[in-house]
This record gives C-alpha cells, sequence and structure tokens, in this order.
C-alpha cells in the first residue's frame, strides 16, 4: 500500500532542492499553516486556529494510520516545510477493475508558488508513485475558483475529464463549509 512508497526521497525545483517525506506529529503546526496560507482554504475555515488543532490531530492520525492514504509533506534544505499532499490509493471496478490514485489537498507555500516544487511534486506522483503503486489512473480534484491551478494541472498533462458534485451532510463532522 502507500506506506510501501520509497521515501523520502530528494526532489529538484527552481527554487531549490526539498525532501519529500511521510508526514509525522510534529508537523501539525507547520500543514496547518500550509492550508491557511491558501485564500481558498482559508475561506472554508482552514485559519490554523489553535481551538482546532485537536480536528487536525486527529485526521493527521487518521490519514497516517491508514494504508490506502499517505500524507506526504516537502521540506526545504533548512529543515522548514513547504509542500504537502495527500495521496489516496482507491481500488475500483469501472476501467477493468484499476485501481486509481487520488490526489488531493496540494499545498506549496505562497513564497515559493511557481518555484516548481509543486510540479516536482506532482512528477514524482506521476512518474514514480503511480507505476510503484500500480495505478495506472492519478486523479484529482479542485475547486472551480482555482484556474490558475487548472492551468497548471493541464500544463503537466492532466485532462479536465469529469464535472466533481459535493454533498454537506448537515451537522455532521467539522467540514461543514467545504
Amino acid at each position: 500500500m502507500l506506506h510501501d512508497l520509497t521515501l523520502p526521497v530528494r526532489l529538484s525545483a527552481r527554487a531549490g532542492s526539498v525532501v519529500v517525506r511521510n508526514a509525522v506529529d510534529g508537523d501539525l503546526d507547520a500543514l496547518m499553516a500550509l492550508l491557511s496560507d491558501d485564500p481558498i482554504s482559508a475561506a472554508r475555515g482552514d485559519v490554523a486556529a489553535p481551538e482546532d488543532r485537536p480536528q487536525y490531530a486527529a485526521a493527521l492520525r487518521s490519514i497516517t494510520d491508514d494504508p490506502a492514504n499517505a500524507l506526504l509533506v516537502a521540506e526545504d534544505e533548512s529543515g522548514r516545510l513547504v509542500g504537502t499532499l495527500q495521496l489516496t490509493r482507491i481500488p475500483g471496478m469501472a476501467r477493468r477493475g484499476s485501481t486509481r490514485l487520488l490526489v488531493e489537498a496540494v499545498r506549496v507555500s505562497s513564497a515559493l508558488r511557481s518555484g516548481g516544487i509543486g510540479s516536482a511534486l506532482m512528477r514524482w506522483v506521476t512518474d514514480v508513485a503511480a507505476p510503484d503503486l500500480g495505478t495506472p489512473l492519478v486523479q484529482l480534484t479542485s475547486d472551480a475558483a482555482r484556474t490558475d491551478a487548472h492551468r497548471f494541472y493541464e500544463r503537466l498533462g492532466f485532462t479536465a475529464s469529469h464535472v466533481g458534485f459535493k454533498y454537506r451532510v448537515p451537522g455532521v463532522g467539522a467540514d461543514r463549509q467545504a
């Protein structure tokens, strides 16, 4: 499963090299800061509020304890967390039983965006992680407001092939706005 990925791995980007590794509990505050550094996430409530820390900690544990999931972080040469993404391996019946690799919550520090870190992360996902995991399809969703991100993914070879839908279950969980 995803815990079998060969990590850590060093990736090169215009902004400098980064080391990609599995997230650990000690990354929690930096992960919260990365989410809040994004205006769309912040508008949904990801504002790195101290009172939300227990919910984020529980989510981090849930992801890291699940062998079908991985929360990865990218740290710069000084050890500062500058990027993150979540991978989920989804077995399926469609496409003749193809397994998919879902990419979620890709974030790069706003100070380093357009420095090639996001491209390096995503190319590693498509060129290394997906083949190593035997997943012939890499998919992701992106908020409709993220037009820059859409251009970014298209430059990497992703196609806007589907329309996504969400249903908010009333009164369940912390994610009442996303």
